[in-house]
């Protein structure tokens, strides 16, 4: 199963008509041979039509339906005819909100600013007007204007954007059991859900029983058994307990096959305590890693708005992502220990400092020697004595260091969309606990903890992707639409309602 979309770029020129056509044509030849260099190969379609009137833009729309382009990318080779440019971005997009990206050619030369010039410098500003009068929210880049090199750049970063945007118009979440009490957080007002084009099929737990009873004695189970022990290896401590798993794993997978519908893509958001475990007999967090691996999320306690981040990660980087909670802070020793006296010490604080831990979800790729084990908090309350038995399922160890981004698209009580991105380090330091974990680093998180996760209210949970995305990550929440998306300040720059006095 394939979970996040292939993006298609297609890229049609456009001319004014009191320019040379002919200008248009050679730079989108020259930015197409660009894009051909680039390391990371980008699908695009490079249109014949050149539009320099209305007539054109069914030719152009014809072209990029015949090519299966599902983004565009308008390129003003000079000027522009902001009216016919803008309707064939209007057209486009209309069919299945599409994204769309514009981006103007730059002057190449001194010595050629005669029949060479094409002012799309100054044709950007008419077809910003001109998009806000169509109503289209286009993606365009910090600095619109480049030479055919700097334009295929851009071309490449508006990929993960277009991805993001094309994923979520055909994401369907399947959540599975009520959204829990004990975590009122995770009991946002879905209809935001719907006006970014997002399905969503809520289900009972016993609908989840049931189907996961119908695949016992499943013909699969011991295959699927048999791969979950090759990747844990020597980490496989409680094997016991994998044909459970396994059982498990292929009803969630059967479950998307059958109700993604129209859909092409899907999360889950599934109950997962604590009757989960007398009921089912195991702890599902390292299926829940494993279908992350696949690209495939799925979130624990039902949090509908998780499994929608971890989406929006995975579609943005291609790499595995995780939900953690912001869980715990680092004890002053440990930073003294391994800090202090460091280069790191100029870095980070020890407000900039917490532990990011969830029981056992995170993918194996991302974790240091990961064991099965069981979840030690449910053991105390559902198995305090013995050894355990249906507490067992967890995928634990310290995450790996390196990039991360903090990331969680939200809905308020009041059914208003909002986002939070911060980008920081996961620490080469041991943070000597259990579950999936590591110490996490993020510049002035002390103040971004306080004047945006507590002070906008956001929940415990946060998507994590293990790499730095912040660029495209709030450029797609732009895109579509978001309209409040908080990331960490600086020292000296103040958030809204932070007390200047401290």
């Amino acid at each position: 199963m394939s979970n996040i979309p292939g993006v298609k770029i297609g890229i049609v020129a456009v001319s004014r008509d009191c320019f040379p056509m002919t200008l248009s044509r050679k730079r989108l030849d020259a930015v197409s041979a660009e894009l051909g260099k680039l390391e990371k190969k980008i699908d695009f379609f490079a249109a014949k039509t050149i539009i320099e009137n209305e007539r054109h833009v069914p030719d152009a729309l014809k072209e990029l339906e015949e090519a299966g382009a599902n983004a565009l990318v308008v390129y003003l080779g000079n000027f522009g005819p902001e009216g016919p440019e803008t309707l064939l971005a209007s057209r486009f997009h209309s069919n299945f909100q599409r994204p769309v990206m514009f981006v103007a050619a730059a002057e190449e030369s001194g010595e050629d600013l005669y029949d060479g010039r094409g002012d799309a410098y100054c044709g950007m500003l008419n077809a910003s007007y001109n998009l806000g009068l169509r109503g289209i929210r286009a993606y365009i880049p910090h600095y619109p204007v480049a030479v055919p090199s700097g334009a295929a750049s851009m071309i490449a970063e508006f990929e993960p954007v277009a991805r993001v945007v094309i994923g979520i118009k055909n994401l369907k979440i399947f959540a599975f059991g009520p959204r829990p009490y004990d975590f009122l957080a995770c009991n946002a007002p879905i209809k935001p859900l719907y006006d970014l084009g997002v399905e969503i099929q809520e289900n009972s737990e016993l609908d989840l029983y049931a189907s996961f009873n119908a695949h016992k004695g499943d013909k699969r189970i011991k295959g699927v058994a048999a791969n979950m022990a090759k990747e844990l290896r020597k980490g496989n401590k409680q094997p016991g307990i994998l044909e459970r798993l396994a059982q498990y794993e292929i009803t969630l997978l059967d479950w998307a096959e059958e109700n993604k519908g129209a859909s092409a893509h899907c999360a889950f958001a599934n109950k997962c305590w604590p009757a989960f475990q007398t009921q089912f007999g195991f702890v599902p967090c390292y299926v829940n890693s494993r279908l992350a691996s696949r690209l495939i999320p799925v979130s624990c306690e039902t949090d509908i708005y998780g499994a929608l981040s971890e989406y929006v990660i995975a579609a943005a980087t291609e790499v595995p992502p995780t939900l953690l909670d912001i869980n715990n802070t680092v004890p002053e020793d440990l930073y003294r220990k391994h800090i202090t006296g460091t280069g790191m010490a100029l870095l980070y604080k020890v407000p900039d400092l917490f532990m990011g831990f969830h029981c056992g979800n995170t993918p194996a790729c991302h974790v240091i020697e990961p064991e099965m084990r069981y979840q030690l908090i449910m053991k105390r309350a559902l198995e305090p004595e013995g050894e355990p038995d249906i507490t067992r399922g967890t995928l634990e160890g310290t995450i790996r260091s390196g990039d991360i981004t903090l990331f969680r698209l939200q809905s308020t009580a009041g059914a208003e969309l909002k986002s939070y991105i911060a980008e920081g380090k996961v620490l080469d330091i041991p943070p000597k606990s259990f579950g999936g974990i590591g110490i996490f680093a993020v510049p002035e998180m002390g103040r971004f903890y306080r004047y945006v996760l507590i002070e906008k209210q956001f929940p415990h949970h946060a998507g994590v992707a293990f790499k730095h995305a912040g660029k495209a990550l709030y450029s797609a929440m732009k895109l579509l639409g978001v309209p409040d998306v908080s990331h960490n300040l600086p020292a000296g720059t103040l958030y809204p309602n932070e007390n200047p006095f401290v």
